[in-house]
C-alpha cells in the first residue's frame, strides 16, 4: 500500500475525478497525465445513479459516466493498465451500493490486483465495516478511508484514527462538493481542533478546493487537500490533456 507522505513544506495535492467521464476510455490517461503534471495522490469515482453527497458538476460527471457505459466491471478492466503509467498512491471512491452488488471481497480483491491503494465509502457505516470488512481490506492490503465532518465527536474522530493505516478525509463542511471554501472563524477553529489532536494518520481536506488560495489554506493545517469539481469542469473543454499541467501549476505554484 502507497502511503501518502510530505516530502517537502508544500502540502500535498489530489485530484478527484469520475471514471468514464468525460469518454469511457479517458480514466488512465487522465491519471498519467495528472501524476506527470505534478499531483501527488488520486482519487477515481466510480459512478452511481443516485450521488447525494455531490454538487451538480460531479453529479452530471456521473451520469455522463454511466451513460458512457461505466461499471465497476470496466473500471477494473481498465486499471489494469493503470500501475504501468503511474507510480503515486490512487484510491477508488463510491457510495456503499455499487461496492456492495460488486461484493466488497471480490471489490478488495480487485483493487489489490490493480494495484489501487484504499477505497473511500462515505455512505459505508463504520460498524458495519469493523464488523464485517474489516478483515477483508486488511487481507487485500486496501485501506478504508474515513470521513470526517465538522460535527464529528472527538471520541469518534480517535476511532477512526485507530482504525486507519492511510490517511483521514476532513470534510471542510457539510455542504454537497462543489461548495467553495469559505474559511471563516469557524471552519479555522474546526480545523485547528482535528491539527491539534495530533492524529497518528496524516489529514487530507476536501470540499470546496478550487484554487491555490484555498488549497494552501487547506493545508496549512493538513497534510494534503483535495480538489474535484474544479478539475472535474476542466474536463468539459475539448484539450482538457493539454490543459491538465496547467491547472496543476495553478494550484502548487
Amino acid at each position: 500500500m502507497r502511503k501518502i507522505k510530505k516530502t517537502g513544506d508544500q502540502g500535498l495535492l489530489s485530484i478527484y475525478y469520475t471514471a468514464g467521464y468525460p469518454t469511457l476510455d479517458s480514466t488512465v490517461t487522465i491519471a498519467k497525465k495528472l501524476e506527470e503534471s505534478g499531483a501527488d495522490f488520486l482519487e477515481i469515482g466510480f459512478p452511481y445513479s443516485d450521488p447525494v453527497a455531490d454538487g451538480p458538476t460531479i453529479q452530471h460527471s456521473s451520469e455522463v459516466a454511466l451513460k458512457n457505459g461505466m461499471t465497476v466491471e470496466i473500471l477494473f478492466e481498465q486499471l489494469k493498465e493503470l500501475r504501468k503509467h503511474v507510480t503515486i498512491p490512487v484510491f477508488l471512491m463510491g457510495y456503499v451500493n455499487p461496492l456492495l452488488q460488486y461484493g466488497v471481497e471480490r471489490f478488495c480483491a480487485e483493487c489489490k490486483k490493480v494495484g489501487i491503494d484504499g477505497i473511500i465509502v462515505p455512505d459505508l457505516p463504520m460498524y458495519e465495516y469493523e464488523e464485517l470488512y474489516k478483515d477483508t481490506f486488511e487481507k487485500n492490503d486496501v485501506a478504508n478511508i474515513f470521513i470526517v465532518t465538522p460535527q464529528t465527536s472527538e471520541e469518534r474522530i480517535r476511532k477512526i484514527d485507530n482504525l486507519s493505516n492511510s490517511f483521514i478525509y476532513l470534510l471542510s463542511s457539510n455542504a454537497t462538493t462543489g461548495t467553495e471554501l469559505n474559511v471563516g472563524d469557524t471552519t479555522t477553529a474546526y480545523f485547528q481542533r482535528i491539527k491539534d489532536m495530533q492524529l497518528a494518520n496524516p489529514i487530507a481536506i476536501g470540499f470546496g478546493i478550487s484554487n491555490k488560495q484555498s488549497f494552501e489554506q487547506a493545508t496549512s493545517f493538513a497534510t494534503g487537500a483535495i480538489i474535484g469539481t474544479a478539475f472535474v469542469k476542466l474536463l468539459t473543454k475539448d484539450n482538457y490533456l493539454d490543459e491538465i499541467p496547467n491547472f496543476i501549476k495553478s494550484i502548487k505554484g
